[in-house]
């Protein structure tokens, strides 16, 4: 397969089966239901982080906090049981691009954090979906910080520079 691992954007988890027709339930990564609904492949990487292999989505549903996914060829339960904990990814051209002070996960994940008066808190290794705005975990040198990504908190995001700088509110960095 061609596509390089850069161009891949993970936009959720199959975190388990649905029913004994050979659905997947996926948790989702962002939400956004709307840009995996227009797609007809995706890819989903193995556990172990390299392997990929490419399906034909037949369709994909919101189903209370989860999505649900039938393959096309798959009708049972048997069928896909071993593609649980799998990773679904999309090629960045399937997407669209984000909209302005938007991004996806993929880029953010790894970005180094620093406040608007140059402490280095750490990294971005992790993303919580809250209902209210997404949770940025940072993982610093003997701390793990919880920044809330709400305008008010983040003050730029560059991606060239592999940054995000933060206004803490009072008392975030002190928990």
């Amino acid at each position: 397969m061609s596509t390089g691992y850069n161009d891949l954007i993970a936009v959720g988890r199959i975190t388990g089966t649905h029913g004994i027709r050979g659905q997947l339930r996926m948790q989702s990564y962002s939400g956004n239901l709307e840009s995996l609904k227009a797609v007809r492949q995706i890819l989903l990487r193995q556990p172990d982080g390299g392997t990929l292999h490419e399906y034909d989505l037949q369709q994909a549903t919101r189903h209370g906090g989860a999505v649900l996914l039938t393959l096309t060829g798959f009708d049972n339960i048997n069928q896909v049981m071993g593609l649980v904990g799998n990773e679904l990814c999309l090629r960045r051209d399937q997407l669209p691009p984000p909209e302005a002070d938007e991004y996806y996960w993929h880029d953010l994940l790894g970005l180094t954090v620093v406040t608007d008066l140059g402490v280095t808190l750490g990294s971005i290794t992790d993303i919580l979906e809250t209902g209210a705005n997404d949770i940025y975990v940072v993982a610093g040198k003997d701390h793990e910080y919880l920044i809330p990504a709400v305008a008010s908190v983040i003050a730029k995001i560059d991606l060239t520079a592999r940054t995000m700088t933060v206004t803490p509110l009072e008392g975030l960095l002190e928990l």
